[in-house]
């Protein structure tokens, strides 16, 4: 009986045929046979590399959520430079990219996985919208310290409507992604009034 093709990487090539499932059937159709199947694998690899199917789903998870990290450094270096509505704009369409968009119901779907996630790192129960909260919030501080956003400027607020409303707006990914003119339009009505008129 095949047991399907040897994995070089197994745990990389089970992680990126798992985001495709995810992309194609939703959390629902996320299953350990559909993972497997997905990468041409037996099911019984899955089990070498992790104790069960919400050990891997959590690794799964936080290595996306790494992956954010690296995006939110670029957001932080872009401070002080372009336009602070630019910056937010680009930024919020990349970290709510298809892939951190399809991973949050997967969260909010299974239970036990948030509850390995929040053992895993504190705030792990919120994996990817944690990581996009600290994102904007450490960039929208450090414009301020450059006087491109107003120093009284309520910078959990504006962080909290901007990721929330982010998420709001590529959530909904059947028509397609929102527009960067909608994105951009979205992001200057949050900052009215707090960003400086020369850094808009």
């Amino acid at each position: 009986m095949p047991t399907g093709v040897h994995l070089r990487d197994a745990r990389r090539q089970l992680f990126d045929a798992a985001e495709r499932v995810l992309l194609r059937d939703g959390p629902s159709g996320l299953t350990s046979r559909a993972v497997t199947d997905e990468a041409g694998c037996a099911k019984g690899v899955l089990h070498r590399h992790f104790t069960d199917f919400d050990a891997f789903l959590a690794e799964l998870v936080l290595d996306r959520a790494a992956q954010l990290e690296a995006q939110a450094g670029a957001l932080r270096e872009s401070a002080g430079t372009g336009t602070v509505t630019g910056n937010l704009t680009g930024a919020l369409t990349t970290l709510f990219g298809p892939v951190p968009t399809a991973i949050i119901p997967l969260i909010n779907f299974r239970d036990e996985l948030r509850a390995r996630l929040r053992q895993a790192r504190p705030g792990g129960g919120t994996a990817i919208l944690a990581q996009v909260t600290t994102a904007v919030s450490a960039y929208l501080g450090d414009e301020r310290d450059r006087g491109r956003i107003a120093a009284d400027a309520d910078i959990d607020s504006l962080t909290l409507s901007l990721v929330g409303g982010g998420h709001l707006l590529f959530s909904d990914r059947e028509p397609g992604p929102p527009s960067t003119a909608t994105v951009t339009r979205f992001v200057a009505s949050v900052l009215t009034g707090v960003v400086q008129r020369r850094s808009i």
